[in-house]
């Protein structure tokens, strides 16, 4: 490590250790070895009536807006994090100074290549806005465009670096010396947060997420997006359209502009649940100051910094999660939380079962419109943390997505059931899941791994064998009644092998058939019709394999 580098490390280091020890975390201070090179004696550890989790954002707070933005991104892991911390962290906020006009226009001319006077036919002095990250000015470009410009604060890229690297370096060591750190997963958490901030520190990449989601808002016609200007785009200045228009939060002006407020609420929730159901990429912060209702009464959205992503098979777990809220149903739920994430072997399914039927009884009865859908499924979260079940941290900026998009939709309709916009997105994904059609297509596409599985058996059967007679391999089984279940095992991998035989078979009549309808002539071989005696002897093998799976009882 370079000694500037290494200087700057000791110094954060016990600014960290001093902030520790004032907000009564220095016991945590002398596990992690911080005594062993960071001179802080001196210090004494004061008593604090406060929670856990308010002396926690005390001390991101006093560590500055790198670790405001990691206490923002930690808040979004209910999955990782406790209650009561998760509560706290949401309080973060950016209460940042904005840095003067000449160190934002010196970035600007580094970044594109020209003086402010070239490249603006105006540039305000005065910032719109201010964050730990960056900051936003109103310019004109040369061709009268009016443009929203972003501009990264000088050297935050090399300040969130070193608070990056000491945050996973001490993330590593508490894992390795502290029971509880390994509990809360603090690496799998520092990780995440070293990920998306990084990704922060990208405009271009703010800039691309702007046009996917501009991409999918043309297909739907729900939301706008502003425009952006490529060519005054860099890691560190992002220059897009300005936007004009009504805030969320202005109610006078919405009355006024004669926007129905019940509309403007249903409009935004179908926004955020198409792009989380249909599109499985979206808004990942939709608070009230990133929308904007423009003159028309067209929908804008802005601000694509944080975005969240779902897979196409997450979103039918998430979708089936949802509709097993709606119904009420505590297997479903577990189904669907055990599909999205890992289950430890060691998990007491019977606790298990008690936490969500639980969970279930807080919610009967009551009416649909006075449920949160997602502090609903933070609770599931919540659950899957007590029970160690790891969610992948796609899923996790789900809930803290949509308990925010409630927030601004309970402002403007309070009578919204967001449930009841939902549901039918939920539907359509699994009526597209049983969809025949995606059904045959799924196995289709999983047919050339069963050919490989297949002619790798003789293969793995030689290996396994030699392994045997070299003595390297040594299998002791031990079962009641061993001969009926090796009879048992025998009528299994029959039924498996006939059921190969029967899908090669199928493969084999449906090149057949394709053959017969392009070259429009009947199959006949040695004047017979092979087409109709092969569908006859298929349909007999069919009901053969569906009567021997009924009356084993086993379906």
């Amino acid at each position: 490590m370079k000694a500037g580098k290494r200087v700057r490390h000791l110094l954060r280091y016990r600014e960290i250790a001093s902030a520790l020890v004032r907000n009564g975390f220095g016991y945590i201070a002398h596990e992690l070895g911080f005594p062993d090179h960071i001179p802080f004696k001196g210090r004494k550890e004061e008593s604090h009536p406060k929670t856990r989790g308010e002396r926690i954002r005390l001390i991101l707070e006093e560590l500055g807006p790198t670790y405001v933005k990691i206490g923002q991104i930690a808040s979004t892991r209910p999955d990782l994090l406790p209650a009561d911390i998760i509560a706290e962290l949401e309080k973060l906020q950016d209460n940042v100074p904005p840095f003067s006009y000449e160190a934002a226009a010196a970035i600007v001319e580094e970044e594109l290549g020209g003086t402010i006077e070239e490249l603006f036919l105006d540039f305000a002095r005065v910032p719109m806005a201010a964050a730990s990250i960056g900051q936003v000015h109103e310019a004109v470009l040369p061709d009268g465009s009016r443009v929203a410009v972003k501009v990264q604060r000088p050297k935050v890229e090399q300040v969130i670096r070193t608070d990056l690297d000491i945050l996973l370096e001490l993330s590593r060591i508490a894992e390795e010396r502290l029971e509880w750190a390994k509990h809360y997963r603090v690496r799998e958490i520092a990780e995440e947060i070293a990920k998306v901030l990084n990704e922060e520190l990208d405009y271009t990449l703010e800039a691309r997420n702007g046009e996917k989601i501009s991409a999918q808002s043309l297909q739907s016609g729900s939301v706008r997006t502003p425009n952006l200007y490529w060519e005054y785009c860099t890691r560190r200045v992002l220059t897009m359209e300005f936007l004009t228009g009504i805030k969320l939060t202005d109610a006078k002006r919405l009355e006024a502009a004669g926007v129905n407020r019940k509309q403007l609420a249903s409009r935004i929730a179908s926004v955020i649940f198409h792009q989380i159901l249909v599109e499985g990429f979206f808004h990942g912060d939709p608070h009230p100051g990133n929308f904007l209702v423009l003159p028309g009464g067209e929908l804008a959205m802005l601000d694509f910094g944080m975005v969240g992503r779902l897979s196409p098979s997450m979103k039918q777990h998430f979708a089936s999660m949802v509709i097993a809220l709606r119904s009420q149903s505590s297997k479903g739920i577990i189904r669907a939380i055990a599909a999205m994430g890992i289950v430890p072997d060691e998990v007491n399914e019977s606790k298990l079962f008690d936490d969500v039927e639980q969970l279930r009884e807080r919610y009967y009865n009551v009416p649909l419109s006075q449920i949160s859908l997602g502090e609903a499924v933070n609770d599931m979260f919540r659950v899957a943390f007590r029970h160690r079940i790891m969610l992948p941290s796609e899923l996790t900026l789900v809930g803290k997505a949509l308990l925010t998009m409630e927030g601004v939709v309970t402002a403007l309709d309070p009578d919204i059931s967001v449930f009841d916009i939902a549901e039918p997105y939920g539907l359509q994904l699994l009526k597209e899941r049983v969809n025949p059609v995606n059904v045959f297509k799924q196995w289709s596409d999983k047919i050339p791994d069963y050919w490989d599985l297949l002619t790798d058996v003789p293969k793995n059967i030689k290996i396994l064998s030699t392994l045997v007679k070299k003595g390297k391999v040594q299998v002791e089984l031990t079962v009641p009644e061993l001969n009926a279940f090796l009879r048992r095992l025998d009528r299994v991998s029959n039924r498996v092998s006939f059921s190969i035989v029967l899908l090669s078979f199928s493969i084999l009549m449906t090149g057949l058939i394709i053959a017969s309808a392009m070259s429009s002539q009947q199959s006949v071989l040695w004047n017979f019709p092979v087409i109709e005696i092969g569908l006859i002897i298929s349909g007999i093998l069919v009901a053969w394999l569906i009567l021997a799976i009924f009356r084993s009882g086993r379906f």
